[in-house]
Parts: structure tokens; C-alpha cells; sequence
């Protein structure tokens, strides 16, 4: 929920469109299962099939025992029934959530009554599209609520729910509030342009615009670290065959997940798994072997290996040390380190156990470990991290853009800014200024939901799940 205080006595402005209703809970067997009900008169269509007193009548915030019933009178089950009058609700309009069993079949069977009573199934995200439109919530917490329900890792849960606090949204507030300061400055001296009078401070401007481009700057150089902690560490792990890649991939998720033989090229594709770390989610990828191969199917292997080396986030190569370092593999590691650039690159020595006594061939490792024996598997999920997140700063407090969307905006809304610094140092008049001041204000605007079009709030809540 946004941070607004809804007991301060100020009069929302509340639109009730028509009821909608949607299971909230996963579908699947439990205990309980959630069907939420929200729009103009909600409580009183509920009312037609809930036997347990009127709940047009009741309360906000109280729970009331009854039973769902159909139209020829059988129950469906026995419910408790929440009523949330608006604007206290999370929508903002008055709400029912009904609680039923969790089974499959009488969860269903207590939304189709729902459904008869006049009620429409909702769309993905249309509850919490509403909250946007009733002014519970800004648009990037409105994404925070979606990205709250797919996080994968603790960090993820983290920086979707400082998000969801509106963290973000006050540091746009701030920068817009910086921008109509500037605005302000530029356009009163506009007003005044036939009377040659000066009303801006060019050097106070100048330093206001600076500071901003700045802070701007500051908040856009997090993403590369939020778009890890939301989406994950996409970590491959590359070398030749029987390196003991799908060993090590197996024994960080622990579990069989890549089958494992000493027959050279048994995997065939790219293998996935979600592992997490200290928080932190890696999406392992064990590929096939790289080898010069007639085989087709294992070219097309290879292939797929040196494509998800491309789109890698850390790049793992192992050397199995058992087998004595070849001058071929050696160029071939000096080619991968080369391809791979910026991305951090890991040099792995497996099968420590039985390192192989030829010493002609050295090469200086990252870190050398036996998976199936369990040797220095802790440090080499302490460097992974490690490697991940160098040159990036991160802790618990940071505040992180972890949205493509949001990262655009700041990019263009910061290229505006440098725009408007620009034409102050080439002595341009103050309406050059005022358009690109207009335009960053906009693009700001786009994060918060202040300015929005359809079309971008129809993509945003489609990938919400339904029910939400």
C-alpha cells in the first residue's frame, strides 16, 4: 500500500466501475482459498447468494459467517465474508473477500456462483489497476505488486518491497519537483520578455540542473544490479566435455537435475536451473561440450552453448584437472576470456581429488574444486557472488530501478536535462530551455503514473496474475 494516510479526514476522489470477481489465492488444494469481489455495489450482488445477513449493511473491516448458495437454493459452501467499504479497501471501491474451502472443485464451483449474481470475471491486474486509478497507489507501486509476487530470491522480495513503500516514488517526486522549480525559474523571465527583465539566477539554475543530472545518474547506475536481483544472475558454465559442469550444476541445486555419465557429450542442449545464494537468484545454465564434433545434433549443442555465453551475466569455464592442459584448450580458454569482455569471466579447475601430476602445462585458476567430494564448494559459491556483483554496489538499503521501463524513462528524462544545461551554456533564451525542462518533466511522469496512456497501462497490469 502507498503511504498516504487514509484516517487523515481528506476525501478521496473514488470511481466505482462495475463488480468484478477473481480467485486471489493459487489455484490447487489447501486450506483456504480467497475469491475477492470489488466494484459499485459489490457487497449488494454478493448479497443475493451469501446467506449470513446482509453484508450492504455491515461494517468495514468486519467478518461474517454464512453460505454460499445457487440459484436453486443448494449450498456451495460454507464461507467467511470480509467487507472492506471503500476508499479502504485495496482497490479504493468497496470490496467483499470471500473465504472458502481450498479445493479445486469448490473454489470454482463458489466463483461461478459469484459470477451468476451479476458479477464479471476480472482481468490480469485489473484489481490492482483500479488501486492505481483510485489513487491507493502510484504506478511504480502498482509494478512492485507484480514484482512481489514473482520474486524468486530474498533480494528480489527486498527491493520490490521498498519499492511497494513508494521509495522510488518520492525520489521522482523529487526530481520533478527539482525540474518545476527550474521550470518556474526559466518561464517567469518568459513572461517578462518584452520588458528585457531577468528573473533567473542562471548560476542557481545551473547548479540546480547540474545536481539533478547527477542524481539522476546516481539512481540509473543501480539497474545493472537490480535487473540481477530481479531477474537473476544468469551464470553458464562452458569447457569441454566431461569437465564436470552437470556435476556442478547438480550438486549447488541438489539435486539430479543434468544427467551425469563419463561418456564425453551426454549433454546434448542447455540445461536451467534456478539456485539461490545468500539471497541472491543464479540462473545456472550447464551447456553442452565444446569440441569439434561431426555429430549434428551435438554441433547444434555447441551452438546453443556459445549463444548463452553471449547472454551471460558470469561466465564459468571448467577445466577438468585430471586431464593434462593442452595447448588447443588453452587458446580456446584465451578465446572464450576474450568473447566474454566485460562479462566476469571464472576460471574453474574440477576433479581436484584426482589432479592429474603433469605440471609442463600451468595455468593460473580462480579456484579449483571437486563437486562430487564437495572440496571448496562453499568458496566457490562465495565467488560467484562475488564476481556477480563487483563493480556494483548493494546492500540491504539500497534503493534499485529494477525496470527496463523505469530505466528508460530516467535515460530520456536525464537527456533532456543535459539538453537543457546545454543550450543554458550556449546562451539560448529561455523557451529552448522550457521545452526540454517540459519533456523531462514527462518522462518522469511516466513512472509514477502521473502521465499515462492506455495502451502503457494495459501492458503493464497484463502481466499481473488474475486475481490481483
Amino acid at each position: 500500500m502507498s503511504k498516504e494516510n487514509e484516517n487523515s479526514g481528506e476525501k478521496q476522489q473514488i470511481t466505482e466501475k462495475e463488480p468484478i470477481a477473481a480467485i486471489s489465492t493459487p489455484i490447487g488444494e489447501g486450506g483456504i482459498a480467497v475469491i475477492r469481489v470489488s466494484g459499485k455495489e459489490a457487497m449488494e450482488k454478493v448479497d443475493h447468494i451469501f446467506e449470513g445477513g446482509p453484508l450492504a449493511e455491515q461494517e468495514s473491516h468486519t467478518v461474517h459467517y454464512g453460505k454460499i448458495v445457487n440459484e436453486g437454493g443448494r449450498v456451495v459452501d460454507e464461507v467467511m465474508a470480509t467487507v472492506f467499504r471503500n476508499p479502504r479497501s485495496y482497490t479504493g471501491e468497496d470490496t467483499v473477500e470471500i473465504s472458502c474451502h481450498g479445493g479445486v472443485l469448490v473454489t470454482q464451483a463458489v466463483l461461478e456462483t459469484v459470477l451468476s449474481a451479476g458479477i464479471r470475471s476480472a482481468e490480469p491486474g485489473e484489481f490492482t489497476e483500479r488501486a492505481f486509478l483510485n489513487g491507493k497507489m502510484e504506478l511504480s507501486q502498482a509494478e512492485a505488486v507484480a514484482d512481489l509476487i514473482h520474486a524468486k530470491s530474498q533480494k528480489a522480495v527486498d527491493a520490490a518491497h521498498q519499492q511497494l513503500e513508494g521509495d522510488l516514488g518520492e525520489h521522482i517526486e523529487q526530481f520533478r519537483q527539482n525540474i518545476i522549480d527550474a521550470k518556474a525559474m526559466v518561464e517567469l523571465e518568459l513572461d517578462f520578455i518584452e520588458e528585457d527583465v531577468e528573473f533567473a539566477d542562471y548560476e542557481e539554475l545551473e547548479k540546480l540542473l547540474t545536481d539533478l543530472d547527477r542524481e539522476i545518474e546516481d539512481l540509473l547506475a543501480t539497474y545493472e544490479t537490480g535487473r540481477l536481483v530481479k531477474h537473476g544472475v544468469r551464470t553458464v558454465f562452458i569447457g569441454q566435455p566431461n569437465a564436470g559442469k552437470s556435476t556442478l550444476l547438480n550438486t549447488l541445486v541438489g539435486k539430479d537435475r543434468a544427467i551425469v555419465t563419463e561418456i564425453a557429450g551426454t549433454t546434448r542442449d542447455t540445461i536451467e536451473a534456478d539456485w539461490s545464494y545468500e539471497g541472491l537468484l543464479f540462473q545456472l545454465t550447464d551447456t553442452a561440450g565444446i569440441r569439434d564434433t561431426n555429430d549434428q545434433i551435438e554441433q547444434e549443442g555447441v551452438k546453443r552453448s556459445q549463444q548463452a555465453l553471449d547472454k551471460a551475466d558470469v561466465v564459468v569455464y571448467l577445466k577438468d584437472l585430471s586431464q593434462p592442459l593442452e595447448r588447443k584448450e588453452r587458446e580456446k580458454i584465451g578465446q572464450y576470456q576474450k568473447r566474454a569482455g566485460d562479462t566476469p569471466f571464472v576460471l574453474v579447475g574440477t576433479k581436484k581429488d584426482i589432479e592429474s601430476g603433469d605440471r609442463e602445462e600451468r595455468m593460473e585458476f580462480d579456484l579449483k574444486i571437486s563437486a562430487l567430494e564437495g572440496e571448496r564448494i562453499e568458496d566457490f559459491k562465495k565467488l560467484l557472488k562475488e564476481r556477480a556483483l563487483e563493480n556494483k554496489h548493494y546492500d540491504a538499503s539500497s534503493l534499485l530501478v529494477t525496470s527496463s521501463r523505469h530505466r528508460d524513462a530516467l535515460q530520456k528524462a536525464q537527456d533532456h536535462v543535459q539538453s537543457a544545461l546545454q543550450a543554458l551554456h550556449d546562451g539560448m533564451t529561455g523557451d529552448f530551455l522550457s521545452i526540454d525542462l517540459r519533456a523531462a518533466l514527462n518522462e518522469l511522469g511516466t513512472i509514477t503514473g502521473e502521465i499515462s496512456n492506455e495502451d502503457v497501462l494495459d501492458s503493464i497490469f497484463s502481466r499481473f496474475c488474475i486475481g490481483k
